[in-house]
């Protein structure tokens, strides 16, 4: 075994003591211990759900409300079930830091409105097609232009959570009770016979209504949740501008949301 390994090994051992002691006293040493091991996963989500923030939210807030979720995560994980810590903590950081955002309403109420307007009007044209509107169809049925259109869609991205946390549809797995564009990406740690069911059952899901996308969106989705690509690259790939393809996510977005959702009832 090389040196590298066994101080893995080494950290593996410490960190699954640290878990015993907490589990088994609440020992609050131990528990001030893990906190500070696992606090890098709260930079990383708060990093996550500011991209899709606009400037205003500091994203230092974001880090505060996501160390309640972290506490709660170590207070509630169960290491004997089998899942990766990980895992099962950044889904309660990522509801503490929206939860808290929810609370104090930052979206504005036109941008709100606009959403439902959007919404109602997707859901008409695709009912009666079967099929997703084009830019055009939904511009009509709104009574608004194209470019009035574009400058909604691009609104709500700046706006909303047009990111892995965009709420997609009404299951959930292990910590959660909705189905985000995140949970669906494989976990090639999960160890649990049930989750991994969850999981390969909300992927199925979530494919089934990206395949019934026009091919430009459904493109901009996989190079962004599947190849990790920023939104400045993609309008590279597609020769448009990143506010250009912010448009086409959202537009995306308002159709997996209405199809995870019709699936779910």
């Amino acid at each position: 075994m090389s040196t590298d390994q066994q101080s893995a090994s080494a950290a593996g051992d410490e960190l699954g003591q640290l878990w015993a002691s907490y589990k088994a006293t609440a020992d609050a040493e131990a528990r001030d211990a893990l906190i500070v091991q696992y606090s890098p996963l709260v930079k990383y989500v708060a990093g996550r759900v500011a991209a899709g923030l606009p400037q205003s939210v500091d994203q230092a807030d974001l880090v505060s409300y996501g160390m309640f979720g972290l506490i709660d995560a170590i207070d509630k994980f169960e290491p004997e079930r089998g899942f990766k810590f990980e895992t099962y903590a950044i889904n309660r950081i990522k509801g503490a830091m929206l939860d808290e955002l929810r609370s104090i309403d930052w979206v504005p109420r036109s941008v709100r409105a606009k959403v439902r307007q959007i919404e109602q009007a997707y859901a008409k044209i695709e009912a009666a097609h079967h099929r997703p509107p084009t830019d055009a169809e939904l511009a009509e049925e709104l009574e608004w232009t194209e470019e009035q259109l574009g400058t909604a869609l691009l609104q709500i991205s700046q706006v909303g959570l047009a990111a892995l946390d965009e709420t997609v549809g009404g299951r959930g797995g292990e910590g959660g009770d909705t189905m985000t564009l995140g949970d669906t990406i494989p976990d090639r740690t999960a160890g649990s016979p049930m989750g991994a069911f969850e999981a390969a059952e909300s992927r199925q899901l979530l494919g089934e209504a990206i395949n019934t996308l026009p091919e430009r969106e459904k493109l901009v989705l996989t190079l962004y949740y599947y190849e990790n690509m920023t939104l400045q690259e993609i309008g590279r790939v597609l020769g448009v501008t990143e506010s250009r393809v912010c448009q086409i996510h959202t537009k995306a977005l308002f159709h997996l949301r209405g199809r995870i959702d019709d699936d779910s009832v």
